[in-house]
């Protein structure tokens, strides 16, 4: 079933298909083999548990929004590029991938609180 990501804070919607990766494989395959047309504004990936992530073999950027158990943003990272590892952030409890820019465009920022919604 989809999911949409909205920032309660902000009274926006960050991700209207948000995809949920909660078993091994799935948290270790992220986004890994999808193409970025495919990954645009709108869509998301929930990875829980998660306190980091890599975006090895991936071919575009993407923002990483890093939420503690409350869904509160404990880090953003912004735009990060193939080929590398964000940082590791212990008091998070999952993460957020989005498009890249789509962070700033919706200024989404620390304290933020992030909803995961099944959608109707």
């Amino acid at each position: 079933m989809p999911h949409q990501a909205f920032n309660q804070t902000r009274n926006i919607y960050l991700a209207t298909d948000v995809t949920i990766a909660d078993r091994h494989w799935s948290r270790l395959r992220g986004l890994i083999g999808i193409r970025e047309h495919d990954f645009r504004n709108g869509s998301g990936l929930w990875i829980r548990p998660c306190r980091g992530v890599h975006t090895l073999a991936m071919q575009f950027p993407i923002d990483v929004v890093y939420l503690d158990r409350a869904g509160t943003v404990v880090h953003v990272e912004h735009n990060l590029q193939p080929w590398r590892f964000s940082p590791i952030r212990m008091q998070a409890a999952s993460v957020l991938e989005l498009p890249s820019h789509t962070a700033a465009r919706t200024e989404t920022a620390l304290g933020d609180r992030i909803e995961i919604q099944v959608k109707e």
